[in-house]
């Protein structure tokens, strides 16, 4: 009866010592670019065993990674845009009265990191 693992294709060599191994290779990854929304989903799902070794063992942590980053910080433009428009925030107000409108710029900024944190990253 062969093993699970021979079952799926996979074949053994035998050592010296008469005990097999699996004939394991290893394909190197592609690189991707990951950003700060990708390294805040990767920080969170090192507490998700599961799902963080399934990607990671199939080789498909770092392209998940990278959509994950390139998703929020989309979501994260999208969103500063609205809130500057629905707020009022223009470049007049920026020369006008700069440190009103780095306040209102760090609030919008701040709020919407907590959006995409929730909507993307813990999700």
């Amino acid at each position: 009866m062969k093993s699970l693992y021979e079952q799926t294709g996979d074949t053994y060599s035998e050592n010296e010592n008469g005990y097999l191994i699996p004939d394991l290779s290893y394909t190197p990854a592609e690189h991707f670019p990951i950003g700060v929304w990708g390294q805040r989903r990767k920080k969170y799902q090192e507490y998700q065993r599961g799902l963080y070794d399934g990607l990671l063992l199939t080789g498909k942590l770092y392209q998940h990674l990278s959509d994950i980053d390139e998703q929020a910080q989309k979501r994260y433009d999208v969103i500063v845009e609205q809130m500057k428009k629905a707020q009022g925030i223009t470049e007049l107000l920026k020369s006008e009265n700069s440190f009103i409108w780095i306040q209102k710029m760090n609030g919008i900024c701040d709020t919407a990191r907590e959006i995409v944190n929730t909507e993307i990253i813990f999700a």
